[in-house]
């Protein structure tokens, strides 16, 4: 139970020991240690659903309830895709790099399904796909795997990581927020952190 103030009835406060906020997107260096080592271990589903999470930008609950016709068509591996978002109904484009592109017909080798049937199936309920607190210990355990502090990561810093890159090398705002489905400028503003000292910085990049 908790007071108004959100404290426990035993006045430990609900947060405590968790780091709350926004979890930081991966860096580069950070995507090849993780893949070689997934690679090694021979993480073949992992494989194909971390790298797909980086390229597909996608929340999740959308991730997990990937059908596996979104991803593949009868020629193979498809170079894009349109998922429909949980959250806001909105339809979010995203590519499908070569690397990822791999992974996911090694996975879909062993997976041998039809196209209606999930791309990320449960291995523990009967006709399920794995939930979002699975993917969620995944990620946890993938971050591990590079000597990252799981605490310090989630699936969001997944979302983000390529967008993030994206904006840095860019600037372009309306690109990431069509990329992140954000209906709303301001929230993809939000979501990836930029503060004045990041316009300001870019504006200083431009010569004109």
């Amino acid at each position: 139970m908790f007071t108004k103030q959100g404290t426990s009835i035993q006045g430990v406060p609900w947060n405590a020991g968790r780091i709350i906020g926004a979890k930081p997107p991966l860096k580069p260096k950070h995507i090849w240690a993780l893949r070689t080592r997934l690679q090694i271990a021979r993480r073949v589903r992992d494989l194909a659903m971390f790298n797909l999470a980086i390229d597909s930008k996608l929340r999740g609950c959308d991730l997990v309830a990937l059908k596996i016709g979104d991803v593949f068509s009868g020629s193979g591996v498809r170079a894009r895709s349109v998922v429909v978002q949980h959250k806001t109904g909105q339809p979010v484009p995203f590519e499908i790099t070569e690397p990822t592109k791999e992974a996911l017909t090694a996975w879909l080798a062993i997976r041998r399904a039809k196209g209606s049937d999930w791309l990320w199936p449960s291995r523990s309920h009967s006709g399920g796909h794995v939930t979002t607190r699975q993917y969620g210990r995944l990620v946890d355990q993938w971050v591990s795997l590079i000597g990252l502090n799981p605490a310090d990561y989630g699936t969001h810093s997944l979302r983000r990581t390529k967008v993030s890159i994206l904006y840095k090398r860019t600037g372009n705002l309306r690109a990431c927020q069509l990329l992140l489905g954000h209906i709303k400028l301001e929230s993809t503003v939000r979501y990836l952190g930029i503060e004045v000292d990041d316009a300001l910085s870019l504006s200083e990049q431009t010569e004109i």
